[in-house]
């Protein structure tokens, strides 16, 4: 049996692109007879920001209360990642960067000792997952393929570092460009990446 760990951040509801991309992945992933999904939604209940204590309880050595208290939430959705064989993530990318609920979430779960360690001289990746999608809408053309925008992707190569930093050894990007231009074009175009999806999903059947 292998698990999905689904992560959605779109502040769009039932008009987002990634959401509904997402949903092709999942249902090809359920595909398989005893595959299990958990899904949160980072816009409807976005993960809160780090603070003082938060970070204090990330290196405490003695945890207080306070130091308990203020890491409760970082140890919920570290427990939801590690439970995890295979990371879904869907997200647009928003003045070209990740959202500020992905990036909250991604600030609870990165964690010394938890997800990732340091031994004085190198890191090492602690996230049980050996593999991760990341579904992102591009509302204008040319960032895929080296086009014009490229350099101005700051969200598919930073979820690429990040979840490699943290130890998860294959991170696919599937990108969908211009939901907000031409109707016939994205149709086109979303059908590619349906099948693109497909595969995607098909491939991490056999967990």
């Amino acid at each position: 049996m292998a698990h999905l760990l689904r992560l959605d951040s779109s502040a769009r509801g039932a008009n987002s692109q990634s959401r509904a991309l997402g949903d092709d992945f999942e249902t090809a992933w359920l595909a398989t007879p005893g595959r299990t999904v958990k899904r949160l939604d980072l816009a409807a209940a976005a993960p809160g920001h780090i603070e003082n204590d938060t970070i204090n309880g990330f290196y405490a050595q003695t945890m207080t209360p306070a130091l308990i208290a203020a890491t409760a939430q970082s140890d919920q959705l570290i427990a939801d990642l590690q439970a995890a064989d295979h990371l879904l993530i869907t997200t647009p990318i928003y003045n070209f960067g990740v959202l500020s609920a992905l990036k909250a979430w991604i600030d609870q779960v990165v964690r010394i000792g938890k997800t990732f360690s340091y031994d004085g001289q190198s890191f090492k990746g602690l996230v049980k997952a050996d593999s991760a999608t990341a579904i992102i809408a591009y509302g204008a053309q040319g960032y895929l393929n080296d086009g014009p925008l490229a350099g101005a992707d700051f969200c598919a190569p930073y979820l690429r570092f990040l979840l490699g930093f943290l130890g998860v050894g294959q991170v696919d990007v599937i990108g969908l460009e211009g939901t907000t231009g031409d109707v016939a074009v994205l149709e086109a175009q979303t059908a590619a990446v349906r099948a693109q999806i497909a595969d995607a999903a098909m491939d991490r059947r056999v967990a």
